[in-house]
């Protein structure tokens, strides 16, 4: 089943962006798959759930790309083309000449009921695409206008246009320190109407993702492109195709309801946090080896002193309560 996503805003449609080029790279490794059919099948099922085909040969991300300034959407949009092996449908998005000036009630109460229509039909023509919609992955952020208040509303539409289909907020927790005067304020107003309409919200921190760059990374000079990467990452070891939890040997055909099954038991309870063990630079791996007892236990010491780094290499994990689920290798483990 094929998975939508809508990037809003600059921090949006670049971690969207590094999401899809992450995924795509992915496709075109054989590390950890022990044979072609294997292989082929698991490309099979990763196209299908975040790419269309096209008639030129180059996959299409299934995604909308929404911001109310054309700079980043165009930096997007060249950026994926130059990449060669996947691009963005030139119809997909939707940008205006006036930003939203990190205005929650400017991106909600106007930009949202104005262009509502124009958004929702370009939503419409990516979900015709898909032989089945298993939901909508929304990146936003929560300090700025355009992605807090216009991704609220967006949300709410979503909701009311596709009331059976799964919605998961990504949503990015500003810096304590700040990046605009008002963050906190759209930060509470994003997360009360969210919490009203979204199916579950996953919640990175940018203050957690700058030290796992600086201290696991080693990254000297951190840019919000190493961020964006570190979080692309961790959302495409989350999303790409595993083994059902109930050990069939195929790949689960719905991979938000999964999540959803297994990580919100309550409608109540819906803010999902992400872990990752271990972490490490990639010129380090070289040198690294791990058995998952280990892995396992430091897993457990960080789920009980609510950790957020360890050292290692990148692994994946959902962790909702107490309830885990671990990623690896294409096969899904509940314990």
């Amino acid at each position: 089943m094929s998975i939508i996503t809508i990037q809003l805003g600059q921090c949006g449609n670049q971690i969207g962006r590094e999401v899809f080029q992450t995924i795509s790279t992915d496709l075109h490794s054989t590390r950890g798959l022990s044979s072609r059919k294997e292989n082929d099948a698991y490309r099979a099922a990763s196209k299908e759930r975040f790419f269309s085909e096209e008639e030129t040969g180059v996959p299409a991300a299934r995604a909308v790309l929404v911001d109310m300034e054309p700079k980043v959407i165009g930096q997007t949009l060249s950026v994926a083309l130059r990449s060669g092996s996947w691009k963005y449908d030139h119809q997909s998005h939707f940008c205006q000449k006036q930003g939203s000036g990190n205005n929650w009630a400017s991106g909600y109460c106007i930009h949202g009921p104005k262009h509502k229509e124009a958004i929702m039909d370009l939503v419409q023509k990516e979900a015709e695409k898909c032989d089945q919609l298993s939901g909508f992955l929304i990146l936003l952020s929560m300090a700025g206008g355009t992605g807090s208040g216009l991704g609220a509303f967006v949300t709410r539409s979503l909701r009311d246009a596709y009331p059976t289909s799964f919605l998961l907020n990504h949503v990015i927790w500003p810096y304590s320190l700040g990046e605009v005067i008002v963050q906190n304020y759209n930060s509470v107003l994003t997360l009360s109407h969210l919490y009203q309409t979204s199916d579950a919200l996953l919640v990175h921190e940018n203050d957690a993702i700058h030290r796992i760059c600086a201290q696991l990374m080693n990254i000297k000079q951190i840019s919000f492109q190493d961020v964006n990467q570190v979080i692309a990452h961790q959302l495409g070891s989350i999303f790409q195709p595993a083994y059902s939890s109930d050990g069939a040997s195929q790949y689960s055909r719905s991979p938000l309801g999964d999540l959803m099954e297994a990580l919100v038991p309550h409608p109540e309870f819906k803010m999902l946090g992400l872990r990752n063990i271990p972490q490490m630079s990639e010129n380090s791996l070289a040198f690294s080896t791990f058995a998952w007892p280990a892995l396992l236990k430091h897993l457990r010491q960080m789920l009980i002193a609510n950790a957020k780094m360890e050292e290692g290499r990148t692994l994946c994990f959902i962790i909702k309560n107490v309830k885990v689920i671990t990623i690896s290798n294409n096969i899904v483990i509940n314990f």
